[in-house]
């Protein structure tokens, strides 16, 4: 196989960075908040349809909520982008002699040569001067460019599915064992979630899992307590 044959082969988990973040965020986020809410609304001893109630209400509410925040966040980060993109292109409008020193000088700081670094700023300038820019000064790339729309679609979804076991189990499972079936469920999802989420993202599965499971169990215990300190004052 030739060199060329095997670039052409190699995928780069950078490019996954901007859907594997929402996503794996928004799951992680729906698992442990839902099946805290449940917890704690079941330490309280309510009705059963009120913890019903509890975790549709918070797998809605959870999903709207992250997906307004990934929309705004990431909006926010576009117009930045945008607003320096801009910036750049009057630049080299007003000043293409003064952006070409700038990026035969970021050229020479990465180990070229000068006649090396002047030759390749002049031939990205004139193939696509505000992309050398975009990518070797301000450090944009088309992998981790801003999309709020599909952040936002991402992070909801994936809200929704992690929210969903407790919320099924809230139907299935008799109150009387429905707290420690749901950590039992949540802590088994929440470690094949980090060690899927670890080996996406190509760190150690092992710690990525115990990591969520740490975090689930501390969550769940707190809101038990809770629930369990109020219901018994009220």
């Amino acid at each position: 196989m030739t060199q060329r044959a095997a670039k052409k082969g190699e995928t780069h988990r950078s490019g996954r960075i901007g859907w594997l973040r929402a996503a794996v965020l928004g799951a992680n986020d729906g698992l442990i908040s839902t099946s805290s809410l449940v917890v704690g609304v079941a330490a309280a001893a309510p009705a059963p349809g009120a913890i019903l109630v509890a975790a549709i209400a918070g797998l809605v509410a959870g999903a709207l909520s992250m997906a307004a925040g990934e929309y705004v966040s990431v909006s926010s980060q576009a117009d930045t982008e945008q607003a320096d993109l801009a910036l750049e292109q009057r630049e080299l409008a007003a000043s293409p002699e003064a952006e070409h020193s700038e990026l035969t000088a970021i050229y020479e700081s990465r180990g070229l040569s000068r006649d090396l670094a002047v030759q390749v700023a002049t031939q990205l300038t004139a193939y696509d001067a505000l992309g050398a820019h975009a990518r070797d000064e301000l450090g944009f790339h088309p992998h981790s460019r801003a999309l709020p729309v599909q952040a936002a679609v991402t992070s909801a979804a994936s809200f929704a599915v992690g929210a969903a076991p407790p919320a099924i189990l809230v139907v299935l499972v008799p109150a009387n064992v429905l707290t420690p079936s749901i950590a039992a469920v949540t802590v088994a999802l929440l470690l094949v979630l980090g060690a899927v989420a670890g080996r996406l993202g190509g760190a150690s599965p092992l710690r990525g899992a115990l990591r969520g499971a740490f975090w689930g169990a501390m969550a769940m215990g707190a809101t038990d307590a809770v629930g369990r300190l109020f219901g018994a004052t009220v």
